[in-house]
């Protein structure tokens, strides 16, 4: 548990996956791979209507990738493994055949960001203000860039990616597209994701199903995409600019 976890339960046709990592919900492989796969297996149950993505604690909703393995990553081969996962988690997403809802409870940073945009809805907390920061430590958000993309359009994904200092209000994002809608307490924000979940269960599985299939319409390449640009990230990862830039991140973090 200290390494981070996924846990899921299901109840009225609701399923819930949960993360959570004590470093700020940041993402291990194998908390990404677990993701991935309970998402993928609640997918594929037939009493399963709709499932709710959320992290839990009460700081960030997710901090990216790791950066204790990112340093650990010693081959080009290992890079391509754990960027991997993020494809992973995007593809299961995309493929399951019921809607997926986001619960974005506060701030969420790269690969976080990522995690709002490949949700099927994404309802957040007004606190929850997003940072697409890969390119300040010498890689780039090239496996969740689709994702983002999609809900933005390409110029703002172009904004995003090349302004990774700059964190962008909940309100830009409910603007953007990248949020449903934003909600003044925690309580609303659960009130709503509670209320649209129990409307989605009670609608036939058949048309949801169909209905996905439509919204992720052009998206059928991106089990060989994302793979693709989690090779250039598992590249890029290896440089001495990525070593330096997330040891001096951590240097800063010990001195708070």
């Amino acid at each position: 548990m200290s390494d981070g976890y996924v846990k899921h339960d299901r109840k009225d046709g609701i399923a819930t996956v949960t993360f959570h990592h004590p470093k700020s919900n940041s993402l291990p492989g194998h908390v990404l791979r677990g993701m991935a796969q309970a998402i993928s297996d609640l997918g594929s149950d037939p009493s399963v209507r709709v499932i709710v993505l959320r992290s839990d604690g009460d700081k960030a909703y997710c901090a990216g990738a790791s950066f204790d393995e990112l340093v650990s990553i010693d081959s080009a081969e290992r890079g391509l493994e754990f960027f991997s996962g993020f494809a992973l988690v995007i593809n299961a997403i995309r493929k399951a055949p019921v809607f997926v809802i986001g619960r974005i409870h506060s701030h969420t940073v790269g690969g976080g960001v990522g995690l709002a945009c490949a949700v099927d809805i994404a309802y957040a907390h007004e606190s929850a203000s997003t940072r697409l920061s890969e390119l300040a430590i010498g890689i780039g958000p090239f496996v969740v860039g689709p994702a983002v993309e999609r809900k933005v359009g390409t110029g703002l994904f172009g904004l995003l990616s090349a302004t990774p200092a700059t964190r962008r209000s909940s309100a830009w994002c409910e603007t953007h597209g990248m949020y449903a809608e934003v909600f003044p307490t925690i309580e609303a924000l659960d009130a709503r994701i509670e209320a649209h979940a129990r409307e989605l269960a009670a609608y036939s599985p058949e048309a949801m199903a169909e209905l996905k299939k439509v919204m992720w319409k052009g998206t059928e390449d991106w089990d060989e995409l994302l793979i693709e640009r989690a090779k250039i990230s598992g590249r890029l990862v290896l440089s001495d600019f990525t070593r330096n830039a997330i040891a001096e991140f951590k240097a800063q973090v010990a001195k708070r």
